[in-house]
């Protein structure tokens, strides 16, 4: 299994950048996915695919509501996955998770992915 953790979640206000962190364990019978990435979700909507990342050539997809404003990155020695989200609007309000999968669903089915983290909640506000 994947272990995910999420980690920087804050209240920002809106306008305002933020940095998530996901730090990945692997176990010694786990191979590395194929992509790993962001969802977010708000209570009583589905999840929203945000950004994915191919692991072996870093190449990057994001979904249009992010495009331009966030950026995915991955450091491979620190089997850390981070997400850089610049100008902020309250519509980005929601728990933020982090996701590993096999079949690279993220961006286009997030409620079917083989692992993700317990969350990290971003609020912007005033």
């Amino acid at each position: 299994d994947v272990q995910l953790v999420e980690s920087g979640g804050a209240l920002v206000q809106p306008g305002g950048s933020l940095r998530l962190s996901c730090e990945a364990s692997l176990s010694t019978a786990t191979h590395t996915p194929d992509c790993m990435g962001w969802f977010r979700q708000v209570p009583e909507k589905e999840r929203e695919g945000l950004a994915m990342i191919y692991v072996r050539n870093g190449n990057d997809y994001y979904a249009d509501s992010v495009k331009g404003r966030f950026t995915i990155s991955r450091d491979n020695a620190k089997n850390t996955l981070y997400l850089r989200m610049n100008k902020l609007e309250p519509e980005d309000t929601a728990t933020y998770y982090c996701a590993a999968d096999q079949r690279c669903r993220i961006l286009y089915a997030p409620a079917v992915l083989d692992e993700w983290g317990q969350g990290t909640l971003v609020t912007v506000s005033s």
